[in-house]
């Protein structure tokens, strides 16, 4: 099955709520205006059931098919967008200062919708269709949300799966792998308190700007020096705050920063060596160094039988040779993983084309994509639904 010609009409259709969507970026679980729209969207559709609320501020619709045979499988977008000032230019570009599209959740909660609108009015399944649109992917953790807040039982999901554009991979062509396809994720603040004084007198001081800058170098050698090579681990310090004045050494320093890593091992191990090299260096310099981890999402793991019933669908949307099933992890974090705990499912990469990065300024979601998106979610759907 190529391209649904259904889909290939829908395209300005849905490309318009995409740009709707793009004018209007809202952060974290406060997507309420989106929510608001993709509640409407539902309805008129004709769900069988919208569910608001769920993770505080998520969006369920439920489409039953022609028989109803108890299975339902969850297929999921995301809505909230981005702290960032666009400077896309696009006569559709944010209207809200330091907010902005810039991951293409506009992109991902258009699809979606549009293959709701088409599963809704065929229904040429079995079982229902649960289409999962979650709040606070960036960071606030909403796929947990939604777990949390019950939605695998309240609505029997048996599967799941999810999809993200991906930049530099061709329009039209789908990446996949099993096992880990993106990384866990960890946040760092470290604290190091010295004792300050007069610039010109360092010798009376402990200088918390020097211990920290041997910090950052000491950090480097979790990756390095404590991880096996063949392993994927990364230690990128991002943030140093210190001082205020040309001739005062201050009395503490900060720096803060992520870890990524793909087993669960791996990222226990890298916060201890992280813990034991803030103890050694303290000690080496009578300094106070106190550390403020936080393991953030797990690793993005797709399930063996689902990555291989999801590349068959891509191939049947897009050919063989325009599937890529043997990816290199992204060490990029995805809150997806939440999802995949509870369920058996797949995550997906749909190819952006030659546009700007993830999470940068000028990155614009390609409308081009909407057509390869919607007859993935109606294909997969109905395969794994078949009537």
């Amino acid at each position: 099955m190529p391209i649904l010609n259904r889909a290939a009409e829908m395209q300005e259709e849905v490309a318009g709520w995409r740009r709707h969507l793009h004018q209007t970026p809202e952060l974290n679980f406060d997507v309420f205006q989106t929510a608001a729209f993709v509640t409407e969207k539902l309805k008129a559709f004709g769900c069988d059931e919208v569910v608001t609320g769920l993770g505080k501020t998520g969006v369920v619709g439920i489409i039953h098919g022609r028989k109803g045979d108890g299975t339902t499988i969850g297929l999921r977008a995301d809505m909230d967008a981005l702290p960032i000032n666009e400077i896309t230019g696009k006569p559709y570009a944010s209207t809200v200062p330091g907010k902005m599209h810039a991951c293409g959740h506009d992109g991902h909660t258009a699809m979606l919708l549009g293959a709701a609108k088409y599963l809704a009015e065929t229904r040429n399944f079995s079982g229902s269709v649960a289409v999962i649109f979650q709040p606070a992917e960036e960071g606030g953790g909403g796929g947990n949300e939604m777990v949390k807040d019950g939605m695998m039982d309240r609505f029997a999901i048996s599967k799941v799966f999810g999809m993200h554009n991906m930049p530099g991979l061709p329009v039209g062509q789908f990446a996949i792998r099993p096992g880990p396809i993106m990384a866990a994720t960890a946040e760092f603040t470290i604290t190091v308190r010295g004792r300050g004084g007069h610039a010109a007198m360092p010798h009376g001081t402990i200088d918390p700007i020097v211990i920290t800058s041997q910090l950052v170098g000491a950090l480097q050698t979790v990756a390095s020096r404590s991880t096996d090579p063949v392993e994927a681990v990364v230690v990128s310090v991002t943030k140093f705050h210190a001082g205020d004045a040309y001739n005062v050494i201050p009395e503490s320093a900060e720096i803060a920063g992520t870890v990524r890593s793909l087993k669960k091992e791996v990222a226990k191990k890298a916060e201890e060596r992280i813990r034991t090299i803030c103890q050694g260096l303290a000690t080496a310099f009578g300094a106070t160094i106190e550390v403020d981890y936080n393991a953030n999402y797990p690793v993005t793991f797709n399930h063996a039988e689902e990555t291989i019933f999801a590349g068959d669908i891509a191939a049947d949307v897009a050919g063989n040779a325009q599937v890529h099933r043997a990816i290199q992890p992204v060490m990029g974090g995805e809150d997806f993983s939440y999802m995949l705990e509870a369920r058996p499912g797949a995550f997906i990469f749909i190819g952006n084309g030659d546009t700007a990065g993830l999470h940068h300024p000028a990155y614009d979601f390609n409308d081009e994509v909407i057509p390869h998106g919607m007859s993935y979610w109606v294909k997969l759907a109905e395969t794994a639904l078949a009537a």
